[in-house]
């Protein structure tokens, strides 16, 4: 069910005009590149040396490597216009920190930041609530959680216009 909604969110991108860049290997990452390249988009997957001799999925287009994962989360953000959060592990949670806390001290550009579906409502919330408590609700503003796909490239959209106007 994920990685047919990553598919999509890809195909969705790439249709849109939008490039997709992620961490380039499997799963999650490997859906949404397989759905830009199959709605005939660019894909950026940024690769670290740090996890040995792993290849980028075949749907990369695009390899950046870099040597540590700090360089590599640097580069995604660097490269980022906007960022989508998907169901993910530990690494995309430090992501979407990573982006947030930038965005929140004012060390990169506000930027959109869209965690799609059900699955970091959770994590989500309770950072919310932690913010709120602490009287910093103006830093929620930052991620905001689109219910499907096509309320993200709404979103996305409504930011940034269309990749194929610019």
């Amino acid at each position: 069910m994920e990685y047919d909604e990553a598919r999509q969110l890809g195909t969705a991108l790439a249709s849109a005009g939008f490039v997709v860049c992620n961490g380039g290997y499997g799963g999650i990452m490997e859906a949404t590149a397989r759905g830009a390249r199959e709605a005939g988009g660019h894909t950026i997957g940024v690769t670290v040396n740090a996890f040995g001799a792993r290849e980028a999925n075949r749907w990369i287009v695009e390899v950046d490597e870099r040597p540590t994962l700090f360089d590599r989360l640097n580069r995604l953000v660097e490269l980022g216009d906007a960022y989508v959060i998907l169901k993910g592990g530990t690494g995309t949670l430090l992501e979407l920190a990573a982006v947030w806390e930038m965005m929140n001290k004012g060390l990169m550009p506000e930027r959109p930041a869209i965690a799609l579906g059900d699955f970091w409502n959770g994590v989500i919330a309770t950072l919310r609530d932690e913010l709120a408590w602490e009287g910093k609700e103006h830093c929620t503003r930052y991620v905001r959680i689109a219910p499907d796909v096509e309320s993200c490239i709404t979103i996305l959209t409504q930011h940034l216009g269309s990749p194929h106007g610019r």
